[in-house]
C-alpha cells in the first residue's frame, strides 16, 4: 500500500517533462535552410559576369480539391534547387513565390547564394499557407561566372489528413536562359 505515494510521485514527473514543449525557432523552415555550410551570401557587383544563368518556373499547389470538388486537400511544398555541377559553384539570384493571379506573395532571399558544388537548399511553403492557391508557383533566378551543368530545381508536395496521404513532385522548367559570356549579370525581377 505505501507504494501508491511513488506511484502517483513517477505519473507526476512523467506529466510534467512530457508538457515541455520543445523551444520553437523564430525563423521558419525555410529561412533555417539558408543556414547550410555549402551556401554563402555574396554580392554580385558591377565587374561580375555571368556565363549562364536561367529563370525558372515551378508550379506549385497549396492545396488541391477532393471529392466532391468543394472539399479541400492542404499540401506543404518545399522547393529544392540542386547544384549537379561536380566542381562549380552556382549563384541563385532569387526565389520568389506567387500566387494563382500572379501577384508575389514572398521573396525568400534578401541577397543572393552561392551554392558550391553538389549541394542542395530549399525552401518551404507551410502546408497552413494556403494563399497561393493551385496556381502558385516559385520563380527561381541563378546565375554561374563559368560553364555549369543546369541544377535541377523541382518542388515536392505533400499532404496527409484522417488516414490519406497524397505527394508527388513538380519539375522546374526553363522559361529564360542566358548564355554569353560578355554579358554582365543584374538580377531582375527583385
Amino acid at each position: 500500500m505505501k507504494l501508491y505515494p511513488v506511484f502517483y510521485l513517477a505519473i507526476a514527473l512523467i506529466l510534467l517533462t512530457s508538457c515541455t514543449s520543445p523551444q520553437n525557432p523564430s525563423q521558419s523552415q525555410a529561412d533555417m535552410s539558408q543556414g547550410n555550410q555549402s551556401q554563402k551570401v555574396v554580392t554580385l557587383d558591377k565587374n561580375f559576369k555571368a556565363v549562364m544563368g536561367e529563370t525558372i518556373y515551378v508550379p506549385i499547389y497549396s492545396h488541391i480539391y477532393h471529392g466532391d470538388n468543394k472539399r479541400v486537400f492542404d499540401l506543404a511544398a518545399t522547393l529544392s534547387i540542386r547544384n549537379t555541377d561536380l566542381t562549380k559553384p552556382i549563384i541563385i539570384t532569387s526565389v520568389r513565390y506567387y500566387d494563382s493571379n500572379g501577384k508575389q506573395l514572398k521573396q525568400y532571399l534578401e541577397r543572393p547564394i552561392q551554392l558550391d558544388a553538389l549541394a542542395s537548399t530549399d525552401f518551404v511553403v507551410d502546408r497552413t499557407d494556403t494563399s497561393g492557391g493551385v496556381g502558385a508557383n516559385f520563380i527561381v533566378e541563378w546565375v554561374a561566372q563559368t560553364k555549369v551543368f543546369q541544377p535541377v530545381v523541382e518542388a515536392v508536395m505533400i499532404g496527409t489528413d484522417f488516414q490519406q496521404g497524397i505527394s508527388w513532385i513538380s519539375p522546374g522548367k526553363v522559361i529564360k536562359s542566358q548564355s554569353n559570356s560578355k554579358q554582365s549579370s543584374s538580377v531582375q525581377g527583385s
